[in-house]
This record gives C-alpha cells, structure tokens and sequence, in this order.
C-alpha cells in the first residue's frame, strides 16, 4: 500500500478458525478489542470500503458506530462472514458474481475489479520467446502456485507441439525443470497482464482471476483448489463453464493424461469459447464500484463517467 501511495494502517486481528475453538474465541475477542482503534482510524472518512476480510469487519462496525456509509465488496460466489454481518446496514453490497438470494435494491453486480488490460501481444511474445504465430498455453496457480497442476503439466506438455508459458510460483519453481525448448518457465511474470496476453488458452484455478481470463477473452481449463471456503472456486469455475468458455477438471480427477487430452479438446474449440469468455468481462468494474462509494458520499446518484 505505502509503494502506491496509499497510507497503510494496522488492526490486531485474525481469521476465526474453523477447527479450534480456543483460536476463534481468540480471533472474536481480538476483533471486538479492535473497534475501539477503528473509530480512529476511520474518523474524518466520509466513507468506508469493505473488501470482505476480517479486517474488515472492525473497520466496518466502527464506521457504522460513527454513522459512516459503508459500501461493501465481495469477490466470490457467496457472501463471506464478514460480509454477512455488515450487509443488512451497508449503503450497497457490490458483488462479483450473481449470488441467489442477494438481489434486492442493496445488491449490485459489478464484477470484481481487474488491473490495467496489457494490449501489447506481440511484444510479451517476444519477451517470453514466443513466436507470434506460435498457439500458447498459459498455467498458472496464484503466488504460491499449485502443486497438483505443476506436476501435471510438466508431464502432459512434454512433447506438445505447442508452446507452454508456465508460471508455477515461488514454492514449486526450484524443483521444476522444463521438458523442451518450447516450454518457458517463469517464477512469476509482472505485470501478469503480460502472460495473459501472451496466451491462447489458460490452465489455472478458479480464484479472482477468472475475472481476469475473461478480459483478456481465454478460454480455460480450470482445476478449482478443493479445500476453498464453502467450495467457492468450484461456483467460480461453473460460472465459466456454463458459459462455455472454460472445462472443469476436479483436482482429484487431475492426471496429466486427462489434462493434455481437455486442452487438445478446448484448443479445437478455443474460438467459441473465447468468445463466450469476452462476453463474462466486467471491464468497468472498478469504475463500477467508485461509483457506489461516491454515491453514498453524496447520497445521490454520480454518473460513472464522472
């Protein structure tokens, strides 16, 4: 936050956890000693986002204590807990995905804001040594990465006749070797717009940056992480599917024989699926949702282009 410009202040907080009840009395307590250093923080705000952590759930309840607005925003495909608490008193409740039951005049899809679209392909080809007539596959699993679809994918691209953009992240990279000269292996790529661009297809999971797929218009084959609260990534991956722009892998069904036969089947197909991948963006998003904030300032409607 400080490298953008942005002053970062902190709260004594944790996540409840779901397995020790001695940690989430401990996280309950932390979070109700915290509002008191919320109000100052926020005091002067003339608003006050939520993104849904429970960080957020202090700031949130002290800002209504202090008859702040606060608009809300939740990333998946259903409302986490913080979000539950504070919804019934936000001013709005921007949403990334349609989620049943949360569509009265509080809700409000927008989609889940997105960084600057990178439009320079040719140039992040070569940057990765890629030829700009070449099919690629991008894969990809998050910071960290993720293991089961590195392992994999090492496997089932060895002796692929097209060229694979692999981004396994910090964990798994050291112990990862690429099979061929048209496998390009990259610890992490920024801006991630970058490899994006660069791709023809995407194999990842099915976090936030199936937002991000859609705006670059890749289809995917997406392995949802198994162990993501409420499932989430699995809705987040249906979201896609059902649109035809993405094929689903569970991670228990991942081999890398099934992973290079649904990636030969989906670049046979990639042209109608990219299509249906272009038509999920929510290019506005973030405009979108400062919209709200500014609303809820003023208490009156802002036009967006404003």
């Amino acid at each position: 936050m400080p490298a953008a410009g942005y002053e970062l202040q902190t709260l004594r907080v944790e996540g409840i956890s779901r397995s020790n009840p001695l940690k989430a009395a401990r996280a309950v307590f932390r979070a109700g000693a915290s509002i008191r250093t919320a109000r100052r923080i926020v005091d002067g705000a003339d608003a006050v986002l939520g993104g849904g952590g429970y960080v957020a759930g202090p700031v949130g309840l002290a800002a209504l204590t202090r008859r702040i607005p606060v608009v809300l925003t939740e990333a998946d495909s259903h409302l986490g807990l913080t979000n539950r608490l504070l919804a019934p008193r936000a001013r709005r409740v921007c949403l990334a995905f349609p989620i049943p039951g949360r569509d009265g005049d509080r809700y409000l899809v927008t989609g889940r804001p997105v960084p600057p679209t990178v439009d320079d392909r040719a140039a992040a080809r070569a940057e990765f040594g890629i030829p700009p007539e070449a099919t690629c596959v991008l894969i990809f699993g998050g910071s960290l990465g993720a293991r089961s679809i590195n392992l994999a994918a090492v496997e089932a691209f060895a002796d692929a006749g097209f060229h694979v953009l692999h981004v396994p992240g910090a964990r798994d990279f050291a112990e990862l070797r690429a099979p061929g000269e048209q496998y390009h292996l990259r610890e992490y790529v920024s801006p991630f717009g970058q490899a994006l661009v660069a791709a023809d297809l995407a194999v990842a999971r099915a976090g936030g940056s199936v937002f991000e797929l859609a705006q670059y218009g890749l289809p995917a084959i997406l392995i949802p992480y198994p162990h993501a609260s409420a499932d989430h990534q699995t809705a987040n991956a249906r979201w896609m599917a059902d649109a035809g722009a993405a094929r689903i892998i569970t991670d228990a069904e991942l081999t890398p024989e099934r992973l290079r036969e649904t990636t030969d089947a989906v670049l046979a197909a990639r042209e109608p699926m990219s299509h249906a991948a272009e038509s999920l963006a929510k290019p506005n998003a973030a405009q979108d949702i400062a919209h709200e904030i500014l609303a809820a300032v003023t208490g009156e409607e802002v036009d967006p282009s404003e």
